[in-house]
């Protein structure tokens, strides 16, 4: 994850911060999701019934797309040069638009909405991010993320 100081965190609120690395869903990797969050619903790991629906095949579970942006983040959010850890806070909001099919790469486009001290030592962050799918007109998701670092 990129640092920086307090200060330069501040100045970049309202700024979109960059994009991530892509990032591949492969079949396996949504297999090992079923497996994780034992939701193995046929669209996510029947490859052969999944080709007979409207999506032509199997697609990730919008909460794999979802968990990625943890991966994401580290390419592009910053943190305080001082942080000792981060935390989830939760989400204001998040909408799944598109499926994301497996064989598809995703990446997160970031802007930096809010950042503000809590308490001595202790930074909310909110930021707005798009999953973007390659090569698709619609992104797989929209989301205002909120997280706290300790620094």
């Amino acid at each position: 994850m990129p640092v920086a100081s307090i200060d330069t965190i501040r100045s970049k609120v309202g700024q979109e911060l960059g994009a991530s690395d892509w990032i591949e869903v492969t079949q396996d990797r949504i297999n090992l999701f079923a497996d994780a969050t034992e939701d193995q619903q046929f669209i996510h790991v029947d490859e052969a019934l999944a080709a007979q629906t409207p999506f032509g095949g199997t697609i990730a579970h919008g909460f794999l797309s979802l968990s990625l942006l943890s991966r994401m983040a580290a390419d592009v959010m910053l943190a305080p040069e001082t942080t000792r850890m981060g935390v989830n806070y939760g989400f204001d909001k998040v909408r799944f638009l598109a499926p994301v099919r497996a064989g598809k790469r995703v990446r997160g486009h970031f802007t930096l909405v809010a950042f503000e001290e809590k308490r001595p030592g202790q930074y909310q962050f909110v930021h707005d991010v798009t999953v973007e799918i390659e090569d698709e007109d619609k992104p797989a998701l929209i989301a205002t993320w909120i997280g706290q670092v300790f620094a």
